[in-house]
Formats: C-alpha cells, sequence, structure tokens
C-alpha cells in the first residue's frame, strides 16, 4: 500500500495530507525556501513530525562553546581504525567463505541502519511487523551505531535542525566534523537543548526498541562482535585472528564510515535537483555503500518516502528489501511521493541538473 502526495506547481495547493505552501525564511546567512504542508495532518499520518525542518531556530549569537574533547572516543576509534588497516593485510589469507560471511554480516547490519533506524524509526515511512522490527533490532545491534532510541533522536534533530548549531553532524563545520569529528567531541549545547524538547513518545512506546535500549551493551559484545567472529572459526575451521579482525572489525569500520559518509559527503558532493536551497546532495557513490541512502538531496527534500529516492531499486537495495518484505506481508504502508510532487518541486526549487539526467 502506497501513500501518494499530490501537490500542484503553485505556491498554494492542496495534498493529501494537507496544505502546502511555498516560503523564504533567512537562519544567518542561509537562505531556504522549503514546502511547508499541513504538519497536524503529516503527523496524523505518520504519527510523528519532528524530522521536519523547523523554520522559526535562530543560532544563537555570540562565540561558540569550546571544543570539549571525548578522548575516549578519541582512543577507541583510533584503534578500530588501526585494527581495520592490519584487517586489510589478512584479507588474502583468509578463507573464501569468510570473506562472504564478512560481505553478508555488512549488508545485515547496516539494514538494521537504512531500513530499521533510518527508515522505518526516525521518519515512519512503513510500518513493519513484530518479526520484522525483531530482525531489524539485531541487525542494528550488530552495526553498533548507538541503541535505536538514541540513533533517531540524534537523527530526528539532524533533520529538524538541519546545518545550524543544533544538528549533531552539522556539515558547514567542515568534512571531518561532520564524518567523524562530532563523535570525538562533546554535543553543541543546542543539540542537547533540542533533543531532549522532541516527542519521541512513538519510539517509548516501541516494546523491541526500549528493550534494545536496556540490554544494548550485551547485544553489541554478542552481536557486533562474538558472533561474527566465532561463526568463520568454529564452523569452517578459519583462525581467530583472521575471524576477529576481518568479519568483526574491518567489518564494522566499513559500516560505520559508509554511514559518516551520508553525513559529509552526501552533504557537500554532488547536484541538487529538488532543493538548490539546501545543503545535502544527491551522490550515487554513498549510495552504493550506504544501500541506497545517498540520494540526500531527495530524502531532505521529502523525509517521508520509504525510498529516499525517486528511482526504486537503483543504488537503493534497502528499498528493495522493504519491498520484499511488504511482498512477504512482514512490512506495509510505504509513503511513496507522486511523480507530480517531484516534477513540481523540481522546476520550483531544483538547480536544474535534472534535464541533463
Amino acid at each position: 500500500k502506497y501513500l501518494f502526495f499530490k501537490e500542484f506547481s503553485s505556491t498554494s495547493s492542496t495534498t493529501a495530507v494537507g496544505t502546502v505552501t511555498s516560503r523564504v525564511t533567512r537562519n544567518g546567512n542561509a537562505v531556504m525556501e522549503k514546502d511547508l504542508l499541513n504538519h497536524e495532518d503529516l503527523a496524523g499520518d505518520r504519527g510523528m513530525m519532528d524530522d521536519i525542518f523547523d523554520e522559526t531556530y535562530r543560532e544563537k549569537e555570540g562565540p561558540k562553546p569550546p571544543l570539549r574533547y571525548v578522548w575516549r572516543n578519541i582512543i577507541l576509534m583510533s584503534l578500530l581504525h588501526l585494527g581495520a588497516l592490519f584487517a586489510l593485510t589478512l584479507i588474502p589469507s583468509a578463507k573464501i567463505q569468510t570473506l562472504a560471511w564478512a560481505l553478508l554480516c555488512f549488508v545485515v547490519s547496516a539494514l538494521g541502519i537504512t531500513a530499521g533506524s533510518h527508515r522505518l524509526w526516525s521518519h515512519r515511512s512503513y510500518k513493519a511487523t513484530l518479526p520484522l522490527r525483531v530482525f531489524l533490532t539485531i541487525a542494528n545491534s550488530m552495526a553498533f551505531q548507538n541503541d535505536i532510541y538514541e540513533w533517531v533522536r540524534d537523527h530526528r534533530v539532524h533533520h529538524k535542525f538541519s546545518e545550524t548549531d543544533a544538528d549533531p553532524h552539522n556539515a558547514m563545520r567542515g568534512f571531518f566534523f561532520s564524518h567523524i569529528g562530532w563523535l570525538l567531541v562533546r554535543k553543541h549545547p543546542d543539540v542537547i537543548e533540542k533533543g531532549q524538547k522532541l516527542d519521541l513518545s512513538d519510539i517509548k512506546a516501541d516494546k523491541v526498541v526500549m528493550f534494545q535500549r536496556r540490554y544494548y551493551k550485551p547485544s553489541v559484545v554478542l552481536l557486533c562482535f562474538t558472533l561474527p567472529t566465532v561463526v568463520p572459526w568454529y564452523f569452517w575451521d578459519e583462525s581467530i585472528i583472521i575471524s576477529f579482525f576481518i568479519p568483526a572489525i574491518l567489518r564494522y569500520a566499513i559500516g560505520l564510515n559508509a554511514t559518516w559518509l551520508v553525513n559529509s559527503a552526501a552533504h557537500m558532493f554532488g547536484n541538487r535537483p529538488y532543493d538548490q536551497n539546501i545543503n545535502p546532495r544527491e551522490n550515487p557513490l554513498v549510495s552504493l555503500g550506504a544501500l541506497g541512502e545517498g540520494f540526500h538531496n531527495y530524502h531532505h527534500t521529502f523525509p517521508y518516502d520509504y525510498s529516499t529516492s525517486e528511482f526504486g531499486w537503483r543504488f537503493n537495495l534497502t528499498t528493495a528489501f522493504i519491498d520484499l518484505m511488504c511482498l512477504l506481508g512482514l512490512a506495509s504502508d510505504r509513503k511513496k511521493v507522486s511523480k507530480e510532487v517531484i516534477l513540481a518541486r523540481k522546476m520550483r526549487t531544483g538547480d536544474g541538473s535534472h534535464k541533463s539526467g
């Protein structure tokens, strides 16, 4: 089942979820043109509205707060990436089954982020049955990118206050910060303040999510590190060193960086066919590595679309996975923007790159 959004090229029109208007506002030196949907109607359909950009936010004047380093994270991330570099030297010695297992672990853990904490829980762009939610929660713990509750909170803040001080990985602070630096320093006070004000009642009401939050640390030890290591060592007699460093450490490091590139590269490199007034870009290479999450100009323009793209399965394994789950009866109510809406938005606010493909 799809929910189609109908829109016309005029500045005010009626949609399946309410009224759309066009308005230009300013935040510092940034000029942003937005389509403002009737938030109450949209919230009523998805059960939330905190991923819609908040035009009322203004950054505080005066000097920025000083950076406070999180040395534990700096040390652990340094060790992780050194371990990943060492793992690369082990690849020629690894059995083909081990490499295949590492790839499987990467795809499963990535789906825990893309289909799970992102498209299902952060944006509520489709509905999932209990068995699918359990699977995605297990996959999410294998990914080890914070528990679902915390991931959703930070991501909704990212959308609601994108490219401002209240954005956890504000790309205006540079590539390194938006990629990994935001995890190595204390959050800007505005991120904490705005995060505390979000309505996360839908997430708190999900018993699967809250169960994971309660037992997150042991679930990570078991699913992110122990299971990927034990399977090749036990079932096909791979060496314990290779079993640990390739399916666990290297796979984890690659998964992290694939996700981080959505925050960094996809906010800096690429075209903006849907809205040239916002920073996120279309980046097919990021989509390839992040299972479909690199169509970022589209996603920030239409955050409620389950596919995060107008191109279906192209460079978008996550969309194919969700469609398969719907076919199997494990998912339903996919939210999809109509072609009319997309074309109208391209013509009104896009950078014109859609005309050349």
